[in-house]
């Protein structure tokens, strides 16, 4: 490919998705409205300056543009996103994992966040499986196998996100006017307080549902889009038993990961009540209603002998 000039070079005409833009601004307000602004030009900086080609239309996601590019004729993915609190460690985790059992980071500008990430098939996500359980026993040895890694100092750590939860929930209990959901919400953070203690140590994924999970031409499948954070490996189930909801699965999906994944039982379901926890405190202070399946999920967990 011949390279042009600052000066004489023509800009890639790139169509940035309304979607995008519109959950963009929802979530980040003038912050997000400048990162859509700056996108065509920060793509056309990236395509230049590491040497790409687009090969196809941009995918997105809630937060980031994905564009098909070719490196040197190999197929590649361009990752544009605006840098948050969940986002700054994906290099860092990237890196470590090396492209066993998660995508491989080609390279990455520290400034602008924008990643260099091999192809993956998007075509063929772990959604597609019909087989729930078999898609639940994919993500649990994914899981299994990224959690190995102990986590690198720096990252978000889980006893600082579980402590901030805890501080939280006084206040946040007090806007619940329902009296059964106010005893869930208060008891998942009762569970989590008997574990926050012993946070964890190993390198976390947070996000790892059917959605975030790619085929691959080296691999059946591998983890996209990490949020990583330091912890206990009990915190990444809920994806699991959230995504393609089934309430007659939800002990199945819980006892299946502990097992793949060799966890306490009790701890783990401590901190997978903490995740309902998280997701509640967030619904609560935006003004959403609780998700009644999200509920209904630690109901299930919190039933004695469950």
């Amino acid at each position: 490919m011949s390279r042009f000039t600052h000066a004489d070079r023509v800009p890639h005409v790139i169509d940035i998705p309304a979607e995008l833009a519109a959950t963009q601004e929802l979530y980040n307000g003038n912050r997000g409205r400048q990162f859509i602004t700056a996108l065509p030009s920060l793509i056309d900086e990236f395509l230049q300056r590491w040497n790409l080609r687009p090969d196809g239309p941009p995918m997105h996601g809630v937060t980031a543009l994905v564009l098909p590019v070719l490196k040197d004729d190999t197929p590649a993915a361009l990752k544009l996103q605006l840098l948050d609190d969940e986002s700054a460690g994906e290099p860092l985790a990237l890196r470590l994992w090396n492209g066993d059992g998660a995508v491989r980071l080609l390279d990455h500008d520290p400034v602008t966040h924008t990643m260099l990430l091999e192809r993956l098939d998007s075509t063929r996500m772990l959604a597609t499986l019909p087989d729930t359980r078999d898609a639940v026993l994919v993500i649990a040895h994914l899981l299994a196998h990224l959690t190995a890694t102990p986590a690198p100092t720096g990252l978000r750590h889980l006893g600082d996100i579980t402590q901030t939860m805890l501080d939280r929930t006084p206040a946040a209990l007090k806007r619940i006017p329902d009296p059964d959901t106010r005893r869930t919400v208060a008891d998942c953070a009762a569970a989590l307080r008997e574990v926050a203690d012993e946070p964890g140590d190993r390198l976390l994924h947070w996000d790892l549902h059917d959605e975030n999970i790619l085929a691959s031409h080296r691999a059946p499948w591998l983890a996209i889009d990490p949020k990583p954070l330091a912890g206990d490996p009990g915190f990444e189930l809920w994806p699991a038993l959230d995504n393609r909801y089934d309430p007659d699965e939800t002990l199945w999906r819980f006892d299946a990961m502990t097992d793949v994944l060799g966890l306490d039982r009790a701890r783990a379901r401590a901190w997978t009540l903490g995740r309902l926890l998280q997701n509640a405190l967030w619904d609560i202070e935006d003004d959403r209603p609780l998700q009644p399946r999200q509920l209904d999920i630690a109901h299930r967990l919190r039933t004695p002998g469950a």
